[in-house]
């Protein structure tokens, strides 16, 4: 949905939070008018011929030519494999509002939309995490128009990433490149939704590489582009001129700052295809607390200030501890690559597999070691499942699932304790699409039984016909479906 954006100003999911930034007054802010008999008037310039206006050279025009078709070569290999994103979501800011004036609310929906990377040839798409964050229901449009629905496969919050899936088969999956041998300065093209606008190019630089400190997720090593990004383009693919994927477009700064930030392809790819294997994503750890040198840290350990990164804790029965590292140790490589921040280390640590052996080369009282280090699993905290994940009991032939409601959430929306059923997902095009029910609706009448629950709405639609009355917000209403 809306691409997330850093502390200057930042949209998460449906969520938008405002934040004063800085401005500079226009250079002509203050303007002072003065009498023209103060002013000595210079003479006026002779008039002259007007010069012709040069033609543009044959070979600079070809030259561009060539550019916008790359441009053009770009944008049409890489959008088959872009879709767009339309989510459904309680809006949280709405609940505040009715709190506020004392009124009890189905539920709320919010609607927003993001980008997607297809990433096989049978339905799993890329995306961002904060895209897909507390859905009620997920829908992908693909080139060719179809409108499917979607389910969650996984997410990884700390990348800020999540794959989803749609029921088909014959897509065009994104080539990838290696982000690592990406160069600062090349050509990109970002590809996505801004605003709801499907499949806008927009073309920039790769700004820079290694991209992290901003606060935002546990794992940050972004890479930064100028290309234009704006809300809805996350998830959306930043390409190189080869049309093969750099990065997730994940974040901005502001709005109309021409800087924003992708999640690098080799990150992205290696949570991707875990996520399709195990659904959650495993990262290699070493077990150490880490912060970078300072100079005056430096000095006072008599190293140099890019000697590498400083442990400053081990924890109990991880890897560093097996391996015999101390606290003050200063690790300057992995696996043969140095490393001078601790955003290096971790990006050097995380690339290499659970299970694998790695040497780490360990300045100690100013003398050089290496250390052999058996890499285990970082320790994650687990995922919670969305509402789009607690999927209810599906109405054969009608195109809608529903639960019933926990007691806890029956008394939250004034319903006392009564296990009524909720729409969980609308199958778009289905006869509940039609009839106008939307994720959220809570059905508290089916042909005629009052306040049923999910067991007898589904004995009811048994037959391919449903008269439901459907309570949203502060409202009723009835709605007719049949198979």
């Amino acid at each position: 949905m809306q691409t997330r954006q850093t502390r200057q100003t930042r949209h998460h999911s449906f969520v938008s939070r405002a934040v004063t930034v800085a401005t500079t007054l226009p250079l002509f802010a203050m303007v002072t008018t003065v009498s023209s008999a103060a002013v000595a008037q210079p003479a006026p310039a002779p008039l002259v011929a007007d010069k012709p206006i040069p033609s543009t050279a044959p070979g600079a025009v070809a030259e561009a030519r060539k550019l916008s078709d790359a441009f053009v070569s770009v944008a049409e290999r890489v959008s088959p494999s872009v879709v767009q994103i339309d989510v459904t979501a309680h809006d949280d800011s709405a609940d505040e509002v009715t709190r506020f004036f004392g009124k009890n609310q189905d539920s709320p929906v919010a609607r927003g939309t993001g980008s997607g990377v297809v990433f096989t040839t049978d339905g799993a798409i890329l995306t961002n995490n904060h895209v897909i964050d507390h859905a009620l229901s997920i829908n992908v449009r693909l080139r060719d128009g179809r409108l499917l629905q979607a389910k969650l496969l996984g997410r990884d919050p700390a990348t800020d990433l999540a794959v989803i899936k749609v029921d088909t088969t014959g897509l065009i999956a994104a080539k990838f490149a290696d982000s690592d041998a990406a160069r600062v300065g090349e050509w990109t093209v970002a590809i996505g939704s801004p605003f709801g606008l499907g499949y806008t190019v927009t073309t920039g630089v790769l700004s820079a590489k290694g991209r992290g400190g901003l606060g935002m997720n546990q794992i940050e090593d972004y890479l930064q582009t100028d290309a234009s990004i704006n809300p809805g383009n996350s998830g959306g693919p930043l390409c190189d001129l080869d049309g093969r994927v750099l990065g997730v477009n994940t974040m901005i700064v502001g709005r109309g700052t021409g800087i924003g930030f992708a999640v690098p392809s080799n990150l992205a790819r290696r949570a991707a295809e875990q996520i399709l294997k195990t659904g959650r994503v495993q990262r290699s750890w070493i077990g150490v607390g880490i912060q970078d040198l300072s100079p005056e840290l430096a000095t006072a350990m008599k190293v140099d200030a890019r000697a590498g990164v400083l442990v400053n804790s081990i924890t109990d029965g991880g890897p560093a501890q097996k391996a015999n590292m101390k606290t003050g140790d200063i690790i300057g490589a992995v696996a043969g690559k140095k490393v001078v921040d601790g955003r290096e280390l971790v990006r050097e640590v995380i690339s290499h597999e659970v299970g694998e052996t790695i040497q780490l080369e360990i300045v100690r009282d100013g003398k050089k070691y290496g250390t052999n280090m058996l890499l285990t699993a970082r320790p994650e905290p687990v995922v919670p499942p969305l509402p789009v994940q607690q999927q209810g009991v599906p109405q054969a032939g009608l195109g809608l699932s529903v639960r019933d409601l926990t007691p806890q959430q029956a008394t939250q929306l004034g319903l006392g304790t009564k296990p009524l059923p909720i729409v969980t997902t609308i199958a778009p095009g289905s006869s509940a699409d039609r009839a106008g029910l939307k994720p959220g609706d809570v059905i508290v009448e089916a042909d005629g039984v009052q306040d049923p629950t999910a067991a007898q709405l589904s004995e009811a639609g048994k037959d391919g016909a449903l008269l439901v009355r459907v309570r949203r917000r502060d409202a009723s209403f009835y709605a007719a479906m049949k198979k």
